[in-house]
């Protein structure tokens, strides 16, 4: 791959390294392959934004949302949301309404498995009834001592 080797020249004369969303798997999917670690293809390597981290191969210190709310708290935030979008009246509702992410969790009114089409109508709802809106305000009285954005 022309990218990966122009990068690998680079590496020569630098330290190089890649930010991504995905979990660390999804970057070897992309980056690497079955036969090379993408660890060996960069200094640095940060995956979940930069919650799993890898220097040299090495992997650094790292962080969940579990580890920082803990168990009890995430619980209560999850059945503070499920509850809370049971309760909306919203033109569709698609499942998968909170997604568990190491560093951080999705939580959709709607549902993630909404299509694309869904999901435009209902930002066009949205722009004028503020669901969203209401529901972050919601959850910042509720957990706003947390420390969570």
């Amino acid at each position: 791959d022309e990218m990966l080797d122009l990068l690998a020249r680079l590496r020569e004369k630098c330290a190089v390294g890649y930010v991504g969303g995905s979990d660390f798997k999804k970057q070897q999917e992309q980056l690497g392959s079955d036969t090379v670690d993408v660890r060996t293809l960069f200094d640095f390597c940060f995956a979940e934004n930069g919650l799993t981290a890898y220097k040299l191969g090495e992997s650094l210190p790292s962080n969940s949302f579990i580890q920082y709310i803990g168990e009890d708290r995430y619980k209560e935030l999850v059945k503070f949301a499920l509850h809370y979008i049971a309760d909306l009246d919203i033109p569709v509702k698609r499942g998968t309404f909170v997604e568990f992410r190491n560093g951080k969790i999705n939580i959709s009114p709607i549902g993630r498995n909404a299509t694309n089409e869904e999901r435009q109508a209902f930002n066009d709802f949205d722009n004028e009834a503020g669901v969203r809106v209401k529901m972050v305000e919601a959850m910042r009285e509720k957990f706003g001592p947390w420390g969570l954005t």
